[in-house]
């Protein structure tokens, strides 16, 4: 069933790419050794990197219209993006109720499988986004990202708990049993962070994610205490239906706003980053509802 809502016409929005991509990403942002960068791997780097700027030139080509009309002034601009919670792509999607109260345990378990195989890992996106920001706003990732770390307690990482999740229910998390639709949001997560042509959009991306995260986490973790698991074991969702809201008013006022009011042109970049990432999520929830068949 994950090659039948392929995009038509699109080289990108299939299953054969993005398990591709995901792969590849895997491998090369995974910690290694010198003698492994063969002419090789740098001729298969080359043309990964080049099919994912192809990759995320698509998804930019889908947003770029509305994202033209979001304000450039400081003000403007944050009204706008705030109001992406509302009106955004994917906002409400039915399928979170359902999950909360009527979604089995089976159901669940492959909604979540379908999710961690595609968290591309917060904590790291903001580390690779940071990198030579403006210190107003690269001091808010770095609040946020000692956050996602746990403040210094390893027990508190929020990594560690989507992965005691993942144990604790059994999850099939393997790249080859996991939709498109789902790795193809980790993997435009991925290229926003990782290039620094796209690190506003990162900016927007991460930012739309704190600021949409909070109300599917709540139905999650009722879906997840009405199966039986314990405060501990749905830690994770519980935790960011709470945080998220104190993380995406700081994101609001300690990054987004002062990027744009130096540089009204960043407003633009992130608003796509933004819009990019919600059609990205979007396209999930459309795709699990139907392999539910939630009309």
């Amino acid at each position: 069933m994950a090659t039948q809502l392929n995009f038509e016409g699109s080289q990108f929005l299939r299953q054969d790419f993005q398990e591709e991509l995901s792969r590849w990403n895997r491998q090369r942002l995974a910690p290694d050794y010198p003698d492994t960068l063969t002419a090789d791997r740098f001729e298969a780097d080359r043309r990964m990197l080049r099919l994912e700027h192809g990759f995320i030139e698509e998804l930019r080509a889908a947003v770029r219209v509305e994202a033209a009309a979001a304000p450039t002034d400081a003000d403007g601009f944050i009204a706008w993006f705030e109001g992406l919670k509302a009106n955004g792509p994917g906002q409400h999607d039915r399928l979170f109720p359902w999950l909360a109260d009527q979604a089995n345990r089976d159901e669940i378990r492959w909604f979540l499988s379908q999710e961690a195989a595609g968290e591309a890992g917060f904590d790291d996106l903001v580390a690779m986004t940071q990198v030579k920001l403006p210190n107003r706003a690269k001091m808010e990732l770095a609040r946020n990202y000692w956050d996602e770390m746990g403040r210094g307690n390893t027990k508190g990482m929020h990594g560690p708990m989507l992965g005691q999740l993942v144990a604790i229910l059994d999850l099939d998390t393997r790249i080859e049993n996991t939709v498109w639709e789902s790795l193809a949001l980790a993997n435009a997560m991925t290229a926003m962070a990782s290039s620094r042509h796209y690190a506003w959009h990162s900016v927007g991306a991460l930012g739309v994610i704190e600021l949409t995260a909070p109300d599917r986490s709540a139905h999650t973790a009722r879906g997840l205490r009405r199966i039986g698991l314990s405060d501990s074991e749905r830690r994770y969702f519980d935790l960011h239906a709470v945080l998220d809201i104190k993380h995406s008013r700081d994101w609001n006022d300690e990054a987004i706003r002062p990027l744009v009011e130096e540089d009204p042109r960043r407003a633009t970049a992130m608003a796509e980053g933004a819009l990019i990432r919600l059609r990205c999520g979007e396209r999930c929830f459309d795709r699990y509802r139907a392999q539910f068949g939630i009309a």
